[in-house]
């Protein structure tokens, strides 16, 4: 992962937000209500939601009728590869695995579909860090 992966990421408008709650405790939701205050569209990907932060909620990435520029995962480490592929097939052009979300085998995935690629970080803490 180079500084021009996150960068690239950072330029994202509209971010798929994989494990997205409705609950305000949650990192997740947390981590979506910064983005939405800093101007990105969020959108919930969680089969047990129907709507967070003002959003239709969506159970599965294919079910989103419009396109969306990168998927943000916050599932667990065994689920990354699977919501990798998710968002190559939906035609995302990047990924973010979040802060404890690692694997070798899904970055191989992501890098191999020319996906800009992260994992293992926070996306809020880089977006603050980078362009606060």
């Amino acid at each position: 992962m180079g500084a021009e992966d996150l960068d690239r990421l950072l330029d994202a408008k509209t971010v798929a937000v994989v494990g997205l709650s409705s609950n305000p405790a949650r990192d997740s939701h947390r981590i979506a209500s910064y983005l939405q205050e800093h101007g990105y569209r969020v959108i919930p990907v969680n089969p047990a939601e129907t709507e967070v932060l003002g959003e239709k909620a969506y159970a599965t990435l294919a079910e989103i009728p419009f396109d969306i520029d990168i998927v943000d995962i916050f599932r667990r480490r065994q689920f990354l590869k699977g919501h990798v592929e998710e968002a190559i097939k939906k035609g995302a052009w990047g990924a973010w695995g979040q802060l404890g979300v690692a694997d070798t085998e899904a970055e191989l995935i992501a890098r191999e579909a020319g996906l800009a690629f992260v994992m293992n970080r926070c996306i809020m803490v880089e977006h603050d860090r980078r362009r606060g």
